[in-house]
């Protein structure tokens, strides 16, 4: 399985998305090969770390997001892929605009996955406090295992 996890600026969700998701994995069927990685619509932090508060959450649920660094979806990115989880309505929007002709991607809404959520957001905590961090580490908890579960009944 290929998944490729979308946000805005790749430093906040979609970087948390994807070391929650390596974090689950690492604690299933070793066996299991998949290839994760995240990416945003903007190009605002090209090269950057996760935002220190992302990585700090992170952290005290040991999950290492150090090694992370932000890149810009890219038009390979749809055939590179098999899933490309956006976090928001508006990133799911923007990726199906960008989305090249001969894609063979799906593109879905990460909380699809977490349905019981209530939400269909994964909210942006960059403006907020602390709170938004662990709301948003919550969340990609309950979609992975969803997406986990998920993958288990397809395969």
């Amino acid at each position: 399985m290929k998944i490729l996890f979308v946000c805005l600026g790749n430093i906040c969700r979609s970087p948390t998305a994807e070391g929650v998701v390596r974090h689950l994995l690492a604690g299933t069927d070793p066996r299991l090969h998949w290839v994760l990685d995240s990416a945003g619509t903007a190009d605002y932090h090209t090269g950057d770390p996760p935002d220190p508060r992302t990585q700090r959450a992170a952290r005290a649920r040991g999950i290492d997001l150090s090694g992370l660094r932000a890149r810009q979806v890219q038009a390979e990115d749809f055939q590179r892929f098999e899933l490309i989880l956006a976090m928001d309505r508006g990133n799911l929007a923007e990726l199906n605009a960008m989305r090249p002709p001969a894609a063979t991607a799906s593109t879905r809404l990460f909380l699809e996955f977490a349905p019981d959520s209530g939400l269909v957001d994964v909210p942006d905590p960059y403006y907020g406090g602390e709170a938004g961090f662990e709301t948003v580490l919550n969340l990609c908890e309950a979609a992975g295992r969803g997406l986990l579960a998920h993958s288990s009944a397809v395969a």
